[in-house]
């Protein structure tokens, strides 16, 4: 099987090489934007069918779907997470990992603090925390506490409120007691034992037992995020966010076991899609040895070779320049940058990528559980416009306009003069009658 990632390898010296990467492109598009399109119009439909059932039948839908799609039955008095139960949670927990989970919460903290927009005053703009936010926390087969971190602590550091967690029952009927450990250690209190599309219907419509909630952030599969698409006319989501992704410029200084690391650290989730961009064809080889001899020591090899095979590559330029600029119009999740000395130089010329990683000893993991940044990006090409989730996104602006008489009287006629083209006849006379009195 591995002899068949040997396909993963293209070079500008080959005939279709443009085509080739190409289809590199669509293959991460294609992937990241799971849940749309021709072929998913059916899971759309039952998606919609899902919202409707639960606008229509409240607490009953979400108890017949948390049967059917977790195999849990539950109560609606049972949804929510006691007090506790949260409490007990945090009180089992490791020492040394709660030790690792505060640390991580006060970077994220600080970072978050540091770059939030609230903090800048102006006179003609106010800044206002969105009330009350409801978080998805995926229930995958092990916790994922750093998706509540990543999600949370922004939205904390905004002023928001009221914070909700939903997350399937996938542990022991519940959900996983490192997740509760970590609510209750950010003082969430409101936690809710629902996942996927009937919670994104829950948290949007509201139900008997579940308040509605302004916003929706945070990831999840194909349900979830086509949930999250069809109710964000009416409740605010961050993004429509695909499996992961990371794309890596590196040339030959570049270390070749390393750089597999770290496309195998974003392929091994089973969907995900990891690209290499580099000058070097001895490096590209290099890399290629080492991912046929990693990825088999993996826990999950099998599906992380078929990630490989299916939406990663690797691709040699005739220059780096070029693996750059390619680099920019991909507009990645995660961009790593390992050009030794260049790389900082390089990190500047790119405007699209939803975090970038510079040098050899900054891997994605650093940004997932550690430096600040929130790892909720965006995906598919969806950099060219969004941006990381940040404290800036748990905040509307409100604009404040103020003219005293002076003012208006001094521009008065320009106001008008611009209502009357647009025919807008009550607007120019709006104005006019302040000036007759």
């Amino acid at each position: 099987m591995n002899q068949e990632l040997d396909k993963i390898l293209i070079s500008y010296k080959q005939p279709g090489f443009k085509n080739r990467l190409r289809n590199f492109s669509l293959s991460k598009t294609g992937l990241s934007h799971f849940g749309f399109g021709e072929l998913h119009i059916e899971n759309k439909q039952k998606v919609e069918a899902i919202l409707t059932k639960v606008i229509i039948e409240r607490d009953k839908a979400v108890v017949e779907y948390t049967e059917k799609f977790d195999g849990v039955k539950l109560a609606p008095g049972q949804f929510r997470i006691s007090k506790k139960e949260l409490e007990k949670a945090h009180e089992e927990i490791n020492e040394e990992l709660l030790k690792s989970i505060r640390q991580a919460i006060e970077n994220v903290r600080k970072y978050q603090t540091e770059i939030f927009i609230g903090n800048f005053k102006h006179p003609g703009i106010k800044y206002t925390p969105i009330k009350r936010v409801g978080i998805c926390v995926p229930g995958a087969s092990a916790p994922l506490p750093s998706t509540v971190v990543m999600t949370a602590v922004p939205a904390q550091v905004a002023g928001v409120k009221e914070i909700v967690v939903v997350s399937p029952p996938r542990y022991n009927r519940s959900i996983h007691p490192t997740i509760l450990a970590v609510c209750y250690e950010l003082g969430i209190e409101e936690v809710y034992r629902i996942g996927g599309a009937q919670a994104v219907a829950a948290l949007t419509y509201g139900t008997e037992t579940i308040r509605v909630v302004d916003k929706i952030v945070g990831p999840g599969n194909q349900w979830v995020q086509t949930a999250k698409n069809l109710v964000s006319a009416g409740v605010g989501i961050d993004f429509i966010a695909g499996p992961s992704e990371v794309l890596i410029i590196a040339n030959d200084e570049a270390y070749p076991a390393w750089v597999a690391a770290d496309m195998l650290s974003q392929a091994e989730h089973d969907p995900g899609c990891a690209f290499l961009f580099t000058d070097s064809q001895e490096l590209a080889e290099k890399v290629l040895d080492e991912l046929k001899t990693q990825v088999k020591k993996l826990d999950r090899s099998e599906g992380t070779t078929e990630c490989l095979k299916k939406f990663s590559g690797i691709a040699v330029f005739n220059d780096l320049d070029h693996a750059v600029e390619m680099a920019d119009e991909f507009a990645v999740e995660h961009l790593q940058i390992q050009c030794g000395a260049k790389s900082r130089e390089i990190a500047d010329k790119i405007n699209n990528a939803g975090a970038i990683f510079i040098g050899p000893y900054t891997p994605v993991a650093v940004g997932d559980y550690w430096a600040g940044p929130s790892h909720t990006l965006p995906t598919g090409k969806s950099a060219l416009f969004a941006s990381a989730l940040s404290a800036n996104d748990f905040v509307k602006s409100t604009s404040i306009i103020e003219y005293d008489k002076q003012q208006l009287a001094a521009s008065a006629e320009d106001i008008v003069r611009l209502a009357e083209v647009e025919g807008l006849d009550a607007h120019a006379k709006s104005i006019r009658i302040r000036q007759q009195g």
